[in-house]
């Protein structure tokens, strides 16, 4: 062979070997470990998206196919089994460095995930990035325990079981509604304070202390917490507590209150001392003010527990009578005095609102029946009525030309009493006589005011007939019977 023929063939072979190499060159890339830029992901449904930022090369080395992905961990960091949390386009990503948008799986919870990126063309995968706490937080809201009764108690020598309510009263979100999520327990040291207790879905209690649990959602901060409870160790004869739903003092206008004591196996309720019958609830609802008192059976002990009700309401008084009486022509002066804060006031007559009547303060003119209604507007809006009626006055000597001898005493005010003429009442030294059918002197007076009887008298079939006699400064007499029905 000769020499030229020779170098064209070892030229031709270089050539070759360089062309293969670019080739491999051009299929391998290297992805650097992902920047994170966060310390923890604490995600909830309004809130799950993350950046993760990442290089790598040679910028050629992709093909027009590649796609990245990110991969998730598990809770311990380890990549054996990771999860996918995104994968772009074919071909989308093409320029380093490179920032990708994950979420999280709702299952995600620990403190140690880490995150890593892979190609697919040419297949190439990062180191992982640095440990992170990671938890997505599926109920995130306040939650019950104990029925909200904010105090229990236990016999000495035995316990008390906390537990989540479930599903609880009102809006209460559960959290035991997700399988996935565990619970921490604590008893509070201080105001701000606490120690860990235990985990699970209930705690028994055997030291006295203020107890409350949260969900495990880690280093993350959550509002996924219970309401305190305060549990006493209680032998015979010692108190207990009882919570006001509306608060103490508490106000009328939001409804009644529920007063609720410790769980036992029965009770007893009292007000001011008085046993309220078929009061034997853990919990009672009311509208009034005063002391009361229950009495709880625990089991092996008995306690009683104890509150001081108090109504935000008011005081109001108003300087006229129930019933009063008025001259025709004349004018009644209404006035009401009042602990309202800014009050109002709003006058009626016969049931029927009086136009530009809303001072404390009202002049009546007309018989009838009054009502001035006075609302507290600031605070606790309370409003509370006053009535009292006028009516004309009534004449206890009415101008009569006869000396009746019937009369029906039975309250209707129409022929009560025994009315004679003006010539023989009060102011004429008239001597009136009235006895009985047996001749007992029933009454014997020189002032008659229309009034017999003033008592009621009591008889069943036979009306009673009894007998008068009349007798004038000039010894002029008037005999006769007088028969008393019903």
């Amino acid at each position: 062979m000769n020499k030229t023929t020779f170098v064209k063939k070892l030229f031709f072979v270089l050539c070759f070997f360089v062309l293969i190499l670019n080739q491999n060159l051009k299929a391998q890339i290297v992805i650097g470990a992902p920047n994170i830029g966060f310390s923890q992901a604490c995600a909830n449904a309004s809130f799950n998206s993350y950046n993760v930022t990442f290089v790598f090369s040679p910028e050629a080395g992709l093909s027009p196919t590649n796609q990245f992905h990110i991969e998730l961990s598990d809770a311990d960091g380890s990549f054996a089994n990771p999860t996918v949390v995104y994968t772009s386009s074919p071909g989308a990503v093409t320029t380093s460095p490179a920032t990708l948008n994950f979420v999280l799986p709702t299952d995600t919870a620990g403190e140690s995930y880490r995150l890593r990126i892979k190609s697919t063309a040419p297949a190439a995968t990062s180191s992982g990035s640095p440990s992170f706490a990671a938890y997505y937080k599926i109920q995130d809201s306040p939650f019950t325990i104990n029925n909200l009764i904010s105090t229990a108690s236990y016999c000495a020598g035995g316990s008390y079981l906390l537990t989540i309510d479930n599903p609880g009263t009102g809006m209460n979100d559960s959290p035991l509604n997700y399988p996935s999520l565990t619970f921490n327990w604590y008893r509070e040291t201080g105001p701000t304070t606490s120690v860990f207790v235990a985990e699970g879905e209930s705690l028994s209690v055997s030291t006295p202390g203020t107890y409350f649990v949260e969900t495990n959602y880690g280093t993350c901060t959550s509002d996924s917490f219970s309401n305190r409870v305060t549990v006493t160790e209680s032998t015979s004869g010692t108190t207990s507590a009882i919570v006001s739903s509306l608060g103490n003092p508490f106000c009328p206008s939001g409804g009644p209150t529920t007063l609720t004591t410790t769980a036992g196996n029965s009770y007893q309720w009292f007000l001011n001392g008085e046993a309220i019958n078929g009061a034997t609830n853990q919990s009672l609802d009311t509208v009034l003010s005063g002391t009361y008192t229950v009495s709880i059976d625990l089991g092996s002990c008995n306690t009683t527990a104890s509150i001081d009700l108090v109504s935000q309401g008011f005081e109001s008084s108003i300087n006229v009578e129930e019933i009063n009486t008025m001259e025709p022509g004349e004018t009644l002066y209404v006035e009401v005095t009042t602990t309202a804060i800014n009050p109002e006031f709003q006058w009626y007559f016969n049931n029927v609102l009086i136009p530009g009547a809303i001072d404390n303060t009202y002049d009546a003119t007309e018989y009838g029946t009054y009502k001035v209604v006075i609302s507290q507007t600031t605070g606790c809006l309370v409003s509370y009525d006053i009535l009292f009626e006028i009516e004309e006055p009534v004449d206890p000597f009415p101008s009569v030309a006869d000396i009746p001898n019937v009369i029906s005493p039975n309250g209707d005010g129409i022929n009560d009493t025994w009315i004679i003429p003006n010539i023989y009442v009060s102011g004429t030294n008239t001597e009136v006589l009235i006895m009985d059918a047996y001749g007992k002197t029933v009454l014997n007076t020189t002032n008659y005011l229309n009034n017999w009887p003033e008592n009621e008298i009591q008889f069943s079939s036979v009306n009673p007939v009894f007998y008068y006699v009349i007798t004038t400064t000039d010894n002029k007499t008037k005999k006769g019977s007088i028969t008393i029905i019903k």
